[in-house]
């Protein structure tokens, strides 16, 4: 039998067609659900926001992960069968039983290159444009399968439940801040975003994350004022101190009646000099606690993000931290807040800067026990973990379990800890190493 007419007639022409533009529908579904899943939303609301109709279209559709993806999967595989049932009729009127082979061959190979790689290629590597592109067809192909998908949604959570698989749906939601970590993290380790900018980044984002006990002041060092020492004696404290602001206490240092600004210590003392005209005389009935301002006192527990707003919403830098049974356990400052986001602050009155850590000629760093593991992972670019102590030597206590003693060394967390310096009960210093 000559099959030559069979392979010109109408029939088969036909049939060829409607299998290529199956195979274009197979490329444009597969294409659009790269497109709409890899897309950055954060990308397509900065787009949105210029006045791009199709980003906007994209966000929308794409709230809704698992209709969307429903949709497209359903117009893919009715569009693929179909294609694929057609070449089979056909080719076995060609070729016969062999023609089953023949066809399955060939359309792997067509949907494959044609319906899947190619398409799927092009919307990774332009995912936010071919969103933009895809989104209007993709809407009313999901406004039409929307009663189809959503019988398949009843159904297959029915059968997940039976599994003791229970359904979400906020699960799909994505932690926006792991997904601004992760990307921050994956580009510093290649090399596309600088470890400062990372650090600021990643400070700011912690803030909600992490509470004063952390970062604040620790009371063996905070620098006060006893309100009963003589004038003079206040003056040259305030004079000879580093700081701008300093509590105040009467009779016990748990006692804190205020804190005292240098600026209002200085006027109100500037003032009894000009009204006495140069006599000292007025300074012996002169009282701290007529100038100090009202203490302000805050939990430890309270979170650093909820604390830089109480400071902005006060008009205030400076708050004495209690614990629960309300005795003095430090302090914090607006600036201590900050420097978890951009670093040190130091200016022209401060110490010389000691950044705590300090790199030997043998690779090993001389760390002072007091510096927190935020700081010292920050510096190094460590991954010490701070779950349990905010310290240094809070965390080789805490992992040896005991008070160590000079010499001692402790492996632990990938590091080698040697103690080198201790004072009383304090450690001071450690030779630190990776493994």
């Amino acid at each position: 039998m000559d099959t030559a007419p069979a392979m010109l007639d109408s029939a088969f022409w036909i049939s060829i067609g409607i299998i290529l533009f199956l195979l274009i529908l197979s490329g444009f579904f597969s294409g659009s659900e790269t497109a709409l899943t890899a897309a950055s939303r954060g990308k397509l609301r900065a787009q949105a926001d210029k006045g791009s109709r199709g980003a906007q279209r994209a966000l929308v559709i794409t709230e809704d992960n698992e209709r969307l993806i429903g949709s497209v999967l359903l117009g893919n595989n009715l569009v693929n069968i179909l294609a694929a049932s057609l070449a089979t009729a056909l080719f076995t009127r060609l070729f016969g039983e062999s023609g089953v082979a023949l066809a399955t061959l060939v359309m792997t190979f067509l949907v494959l290159i044609f319906a899947e790689v190619l398409p799927k290629t092009y919307a990774i590597t332009n995912a936010e444009r071919a969103a933009g592109l895809v989104s209007r067809p993709i809407s009313l192909v999901v406004l039409i399968f929307s009663p189809m998908v959503s019988a398949v949604r009843f159904l297959v959570r029915g059968m997940l439940r039976l599994f003791g698989v229970t359904i979400d749906p906020d699960s799909n939601i994505l932690a926006v801040r792991e997904e601004i970590a992760g990307a921050l993290q994956l580009g510093h380790s290649e090399g596309v975003v600088e470890k400062e900018d990372r650090d600021r980044i990643l400070g700011a984002l912690d803030l909600r994350e992490r509470v004063v006990e952390e970062v604040m002041l620790h009371r063996s060092g905070i620098e006060m004022i006893d309100a009963r020492l003589e004038p003079e004696k206040i003056l040259e404290q305030c004079l000879e101190s580093n700081h701008t602001r300093l509590p105040v206490y009467r009779d016990d240092p748990e006692n804190i009646v205020g804190v005292i600004h240098a600026k209002d210590l200085l006027r109100a003392m500037y003032k009894r000099i000009t009204d006495a005209q140069g006599d000292a005389e007025p300074f012996k009935d002169f009282n701290i606690t007529d100038v100090a301002m009202k203490p302000y006192f805050v939990p430890e527990t309270s979170t650093l993000d909820e604390q830089m707003r109480q400071f902005l919403r006060r008009r205030t830098h400076f708050a004495l931290v209690v614990d629960e049974y309300g005795s003095l356990q430090g302090l914090i400052t607006l600036e201590d807040i900050l420097e978890e986001i951009v670093g040190e602050i130091t200016d022209e009155f401060d110490a010389e800067a000691d950044m705590g850590v300090t790199k030997a000629e043998d690779g090993q760093y001389f760390v002072d026990g007091a510096m927190t593991i935020r700081d010292i992972n920050r510096a190094t670019d460590w991954n010490l973990p701070d779950d349990e102590a905010n310290t240094v030597a809070g965390l080789v206590i805490h992992e040896a379990q005991m008070i160590p003693t000079p010499g001692q060394v402790f492996v632990f967390h990938g590091f080698r800890f040697e103690v080198t310096a201790r004072d009383g009960n304090r450690i001071t210093q450690f030779k630190i190493r990776p493994l």
